[in-house]
């Protein structure tokens, strides 16, 4: 994999951008309800992770005019398409955790039969 193309991959498999999309696809959120949402998030992480998001299209900053203004996230046509991606990847982790635990439990102990 070679430039631009493992870079936008490193984005949307950092540590926050696949649960910032997988949140915005359920619905629309404020700045504060994403970083309530992420435990452990801090407020320049998330800024950096949404900035990244929305230079590549896939997620929206809106401006809400109401008192006091707010400003809003969400899903683009773009983002939405990673729905379906991410969801079988959170299913296949899901799938095989048990095994993967003990690959892991036997590297640990150096094990050389699982």
């Amino acid at each position: 994999m070679v430039g631009p193309q493992r870079e936008l991959l490193d984005q949307l498999l950092d540590k926050w951008g696949h649960l910032l999309l997988a949140a915005l696809c359920q619905q629309p959120r404020r700045f504060n309800e994403l970083k309530r949402e992420l435990d452990g998030v801090t407020q320049k992480s998330l800024t950096q992770a949404l900035r990244r998001l929305e230079r590549n299209g896939l997620v929206e900053r809106l401006v809400l005019t109401q008192r006091p203004v707010a400003v809003e996230y969400r899903i683009t046509p773009l983002g939405r398409t990673l729905e379906e991606p991410f969801s079988i990847l959170r299913a296949w982790t899901a799938d095989h955790l048990p095994e993967v635990e003990r690959h892991r439990d036997a590297f640990d102990k150096g094990a050389d039969t699982l």
